[in-house]
């Protein structure tokens, strides 16, 4: 890979990642009244790491039943406000649970 490739690359990459996160500023530059819009965008970035998070965690397991045991006990407990670090231990341990109970 010669050197001017790699510059270029991580050129395009740069205006890549920064184009979408500074043409809304550049373009929308008075507050957004519209009730309807600003409640949509509140939920746009819990959507989007629902959407990251849920295909991830059904492939990072042997089975779709241990997935779904952690998944159901990391959404118990994030809805009873445990710490995030209670929550993802408590999952993984649900899941090893569960995949050993069930022999897999």
């Amino acid at each position: 890979m010669s050197p001017a490739y790699l510059i270029g690359a991580i050129v395009v990459m740069a205006a890549v990642t920064y184009l979408p996160r500074t043409l809304p500023l550049v373009l929308f530059r008075r507050e957004i009244r519209g009730r309807w819009v600003r409640s949509f965008l509140h939920y746009v970035p819990y959507a989007v790491l629902t959407g990251l998070t849920i295909p991830a965690i059904f492939s990072a397991t042997r089975s779709w039943p241990s997935a779904a045991a952690g998944l159901v006990v990391a959404i118990v407990l994030a809805w009873r406000g445990r710490p995030l670090l209670i929550v993802a231990i408590a999952a993984a341990a649900t899941v090893w649970v569960t995949e050993v109970l069930a022999g897999l």
